[in-house]
Protein backbone atom coordinates (compact mmCIF):
# COMPACT_ATOMS: atom_id res chain seq x y z
CA UNK A 1 0.00 0.00 0.00
CA UNK A 2 1.47 3.33 -1.01
CA UNK A 3 2.16 5.93 1.66
CA UNK A 4 0.45 8.81 -0.13
CA UNK A 5 -2.59 10.78 1.01
CA UNK A 6 -5.50 10.28 -1.42
CA UNK A 7 -6.77 13.86 -1.08
CA UNK A 8 -3.67 16.04 -0.77
CA UNK A 9 -0.99 13.89 -2.45
CA UNK A 10 1.28 14.27 0.58
CA UNK A 11 3.94 11.51 0.60
CA UNK A 12 7.20 10.54 2.31
CA UNK A 13 10.00 13.11 2.56
CA UNK A 14 13.72 12.48 2.96
CA UNK A 15 16.01 14.06 5.53
CA UNK A 16 18.84 13.35 7.94
CA UNK A 17 19.13 12.00 11.46
CA UNK A 18 21.71 14.23 13.11
CA UNK A 19 23.51 12.80 16.14
CA UNK A 20 25.06 14.74 19.00
CA UNK A 21 28.43 14.29 17.25
CA UNK A 22 26.83 15.84 14.10
CA UNK A 23 26.92 12.55 12.16
CA UNK A 24 24.25 12.52 9.47
CA UNK A 25 22.38 9.42 8.28
CA UNK A 26 19.48 9.32 5.85
CA UNK A 27 15.93 8.84 7.15
CA UNK A 28 12.36 9.11 5.88
CA UNK A 29 9.59 11.30 7.25
CA UNK A 30 6.31 9.43 6.66
CA UNK A 31 2.91 11.17 6.53
CA UNK A 32 0.41 10.43 9.31
CA UNK A 33 -2.05 8.37 7.25
CA UNK A 34 -5.36 7.05 8.58
CA UNK A 35 -8.06 4.84 7.06
CA UNK A 36 -11.30 6.78 7.41
CA UNK A 37 -14.84 6.64 6.07
CA UNK A 38 -16.10 10.11 5.14
CA UNK A 39 -19.81 10.73 4.59
CA UNK A 40 -20.98 12.38 1.37
CA UNK A 41 -24.23 14.33 1.80
CA UNK A 42 -24.86 14.40 -1.96
CA UNK A 43 -24.37 10.67 -2.52
CA UNK A 44 -25.85 9.67 0.84
CA UNK A 45 -23.15 7.09 1.59
CA UNK A 46 -19.72 6.71 3.14
CA UNK A 47 -16.47 6.83 1.12
CA UNK A 48 -13.44 4.89 2.42
CA UNK A 49 -10.17 6.79 1.94
CA UNK A 50 -6.59 6.66 3.25
CA UNK A 51 -5.81 10.28 4.12
CA UNK A 52 -3.40 12.23 6.29
CA UNK A 53 -4.46 13.79 9.59
CA UNK A 54 -3.86 17.22 8.01
CA UNK A 55 -6.27 16.39 5.18
CA UNK A 56 -8.91 15.24 7.67
CA UNK A 57 -8.70 18.63 9.41
CA UNK A 58 -8.94 20.37 6.03
CA UNK A 59 -12.07 18.40 5.11
CA UNK A 60 -13.70 19.43 8.41
CA UNK A 61 -12.63 23.06 7.90
CA UNK A 62 -14.11 23.26 4.38
CA UNK A 63 -17.43 21.81 5.48
CA UNK A 64 -17.31 18.15 4.49
CA UNK A 65 -16.09 15.85 1.76
CA UNK A 66 -18.31 17.31 -0.98
CA UNK A 67 -17.07 20.87 -0.43
CA UNK A 68 -13.43 19.73 -0.18
CA UNK A 69 -13.55 17.76 -3.44
CA UNK A 70 -15.31 20.61 -5.26
CA UNK A 71 -12.34 22.92 -4.56
CA UNK A 72 -9.58 20.29 -4.89
CA UNK A 73 -7.39 20.14 -7.99
CA UNK A 74 -7.48 16.85 -9.91
CA UNK A 75 -3.67 16.66 -9.95
CA UNK A 76 -3.45 16.12 -6.19
CA UNK A 77 -6.30 13.60 -5.94
CA UNK A 78 -5.91 9.84 -6.31
CA UNK A 79 -7.79 7.97 -9.03
CA UNK A 80 -10.39 6.82 -6.49
CA UNK A 81 -10.92 10.37 -5.17
CA UNK A 82 -11.27 11.74 -8.74
CA UNK A 83 -13.93 9.12 -9.43
CA UNK A 84 -15.86 10.13 -6.30
CA UNK A 85 -15.51 13.81 -7.25
CA UNK A 86 -17.10 13.10 -10.66
CA UNK A 87 -19.94 11.11 -9.03
CA UNK A 88 -20.68 14.01 -6.66
CA UNK A 89 -20.59 16.60 -9.47
CA UNK A 90 -22.92 14.45 -11.59
CA UNK A 91 -25.36 13.95 -8.69
CA UNK A 92 -25.37 17.69 -7.88
CA UNK A 93 -26.00 18.56 -11.55
CA UNK A 94 -28.96 16.19 -11.78
CA UNK A 95 -30.46 17.52 -8.51
CA UNK A 96 -30.21 21.19 -9.54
Amino acid sequence: MSRVCELTGKGPMVGNNVSHANNKTKRRFLPNLNDVTLQSETLGRGIKLRISAHALRSVDHRGGLDAFLAKAKDGTLSANARKVKKEIAKAQASNA
